[in-house]
């Protein structure tokens, strides 16, 4: 195999469990996003706009829907005769051992992968934020820098920064101390979970990790602070444009909802962002939908209204239902004389006629309201109510 100046490793096993039912039998980084997406794809087409032509996912929790959704890498070009997708889930390497326990552990798993390609630099990667960037840049400045780590870094509100790992630098962009999830903070500039490291650091340092039976084997609590101590070369990128962990349901609504606004901070579809969406049937809006500052996505039936919304493939609306300030993610249905306010609709969920969701919110107004993936929601007839996983909300 041709030696790679880089190739990229994907961390794509998240289970998302702050996200409720919208993780239900699906892998956070598959989570449908902006209506046509799923979550992974912002990296893994970040990664074809920068030229990587190898990239290893890995992948551990409820694979299956996102492995058929990358299948050969195709929608991202990642099938050239040069390049390529490689799906790697954890796999016992001897016996009581096969989960990923940690992020750092999970490449360890993967160092003979890596040597495949006897690559000079290994991109490391999550697979569950929100951006758009070049990583060929980062390689500039981390072969400038004649650094053994390069470290991405934003900054966040100070009163995020407990959320992060945290990092100080000095003049030069190197990094001087870095702290996970600190307490209390001196410093607002946080890792955005891109790394960049010499392969022969990496592969050092993985295995001094994982003979240390104290460790958590996890790139922020336990690599870092190690290389840091050993006096390695670490600098921060200072990355400024937009980037988003949408780990929670607050952060995930709020950021599909902002696609909605005149001038979005972050505008998909002015982007080179690709997709695998399956081809599906043709559009359906009935002579009295109405539709309203939304994002409708391929293969949807309206025949209700939907204002502010956005709707992901596959979706039905039907007659006399009303979408408000929702989201609607792949194949979810809506049947007829529904009302939707400020919701998120799983996967495959169905909503039962009369229903009401996310209205008369007797915790607040504003909160956000999920039905899971697969959810059925009926109304009850007697009580004049429905709940959604535990909590009622009157019809």
């Amino acid at each position: 195999m041709s030696k790679k100046e880089m190739i990229a490793m994907l961390l794509a096993g998240g289970k998302g469990s702050r996200l409720g039912g919208l993780t239900r039998g699906i892998a956070k980084p598959a989570v449908s996003f902006g209506g046509n997406y799923r979550i992974i794809d912002f990296s893994l087409s970040n990664c074809a706009n920068s030229h990587i032509s190898n990239v290893g996912v890995l992948t551990q929790y409820e694979p299956l829907l996102l492995n058929s959704y990358i299948g050969t890498g195709s929608a991202w070009g990642f099938d050239s005769t040069d390049g390529g997708i490689h799906l790697l889930p954890s796999y016992a390497r001897e016996l009581g051992s096969s989960l990923y326990k940690g992020t750092a552990n999970a490449i360890y798993q993967n160092i003979d992968f890596i040597s495949r390609f006897d690559p000079e630099y290994v991109l490391i990667l999550s697979g569950d934020h929100i951006y758009n960037m070049d990583y060929s840049h980062m390689l500039e400045f981390h072969k400038e820098k004649k650094a053994d780590v390069t470290i991405s870094v934003i900054e966040v509100p100070w009163e995020d920064t407990s959320s992060f790992g945290i990092l100080s630098a000095n003049e030069k962009s190197q990094i001087i101390r870095f702290t996970e999830k600190p307490a209390k903070s001196d410093s607002n500039l946080a890792s955005m979970g891109i790394y960049i490291f010499n392969w022969p650091v990496l592969r050092r340092a993985l295995t001094e990790d994982e003979s240390d039976r104290q460790s958590d084997n996890d790139f922020g609590k336990n690599v870092i602070p190690m290389l840091l101590e050993q006096k390695k070369k670490l600098f921060s990128y200072h990355f400024y444009g937009y980037w988003k962990d949408v780990g929670t349901v607050e952060s995930y609504y709020n950021a599909n909802m902002e696609l909605l606004q005149p001038q979005p901070k972050f505008n998909i579809f002015d982007l080179q962002i690709f997709s695998n969406t399956n081809n599906l049937r043709h559009q359906y809006i009935g002579a009295n939908a109405v539709v309203i500052n939304s994002v409708i996505s391929n293969g949807f039936t309206i025949h209700g209204e939907v204002i502010n919304s956005i709707l992901a493939p596959g979706v039905y609306v039907g007659k006399k239902s009303r979408i408000e300030n929702s989201i609607l993610l792949p194949n979810s249905r809506i049947s007829h004389d529904c009302f939707i306010h400020n919701s998120v609709i799983g996967e495959n969920a169905e909503i039962k006629a009369y229903c009401s969701i996310g209205v008369n919110n007797p915790i607040r107004s504003s909160s956000i309201t999920v039905a899971g993936n697969n959810e059925i929601i009926t109304k009850n007839k007697q009580m004049e109510e429905v709940k959604v996983f535990g909590r009622t909300f009157i019809a």
